[in-house]
């Protein structure tokens, strides 16, 4: 696998590439990720994953600091996942002066869920993104369907700003108690390791009983985030939406239900499909 820190050294591996995959990350890898670049291997000729702790997207009070920096091991899962090159570049290399220019969603895809609780955050998301993709290039690019809303926002830049990418999902990875993996799990006590998979339970409750017919989303959202709460959570939203953008569902729309919430220090989110 070749390591790449600089744009220029990149661009030059990448000249006769052929076809692109492409998975951004900032690193601390796990499961998930790995299974989005063992899918992108079936994609391209190519695979380039890069990690970059993307300070843009992180607010004032959030865990930029102390994100956690596995730079030697996250090598070592990318070689035997079978990417040819990583991007890693710092951040003088990203930003070699102040990033003057941003990316601005629609702004009714952003100040709901996580843009609500995370003002800013699908901006800079975006913008590295994007940037990430003007130095790639890639011809598909690959991100997991646990970070929901981020998915739909960026498809939404690619199609909007008519972008040659074709950007393709990958499912979330569970452990086995239902759990899905996020680099986060890891600031997890033993005790709210223990706990953490009654979010899923809570989402899948919630799926179980819109299959069967339920139709009052209010009441199903509610219950499920009193019975968190009375669990010791801290919850910011569990709502039930529909895919294509989110928003009130209504009707035969295809859905989606969400969660975040917060269970000690640790914010945890997931979703699944209805």
């Amino acid at each position: 696998m070749q390591i790449h820190p600089t744009i220029a050294g990149l661009r030059a591996a990448l000249a006769d590439a052929g076809r692109v995959a492409f998975v951004p990350t900032m690193g601390n890898l796990h499961d998930g990720h790995i299974a989005l670049m063992r899918q992108a291997r079936s994609q391209a000729d190519v695979v380039v994953a890069s990690i970059f702790v993307n300070r843009l997207q992180f607010g004032p009070k959030e865990d930029f600091d102390k994100y956690p920096r596995t730079f030697e091991n996250d090598c070592a899962r990318l070689r035997d996942a079978g990417v040819d090159i990583l991007f890693a570049p710092d951040e003088q290399e990203m930003y070699p002066t102040p990033q003057r220019y941003h990316v601005e969603p629609d702004t009714a895809h952003i100040t709901i869920l996580e843009g609500a609780v995370r003002p800013g955050h699908f901006g800079g998301v975006a913008t590295v993104v994007l940037k990430l993709f003007n130095i790639v290039q890639p011809d598909v690019a690959l991100f997991g369907k646990k970070d929901y809303q981020q998915l739909m926002v960026l498809r939404n830049m690619v199609r909007e700003l008519a972008l040659p990418i074709e950007v393709i999902p990958g499912e979330t990875i569970r452990a086995g108690d239902g759990l899905a993996l996020s680099s986060r799990n890891g600031y997890l006590s033993a005790a709210e390791r223990a706990e953490a998979p009654r979010l899923y339970r809570q989402l899948e409750r919630i799926r179980s009983r819109i299959v069967a017919g339920e139709r009052d989303f209010l009441r199903l959202e509610t219950e499920a985030v009193a019975e968190l709460a009375a669990h010791g959570w801290q919850p910011d939203y569990i709502a039930i939406r529909r895919r294509a953008d989110l928003q009130a569902a209504a009707g035969s729309d295809p859905l989606v239900v969400l969660g975040a919430a917060r269970l000690g220090s640790t914010r945890l989110i997931d979703n699944l499909e209805i």
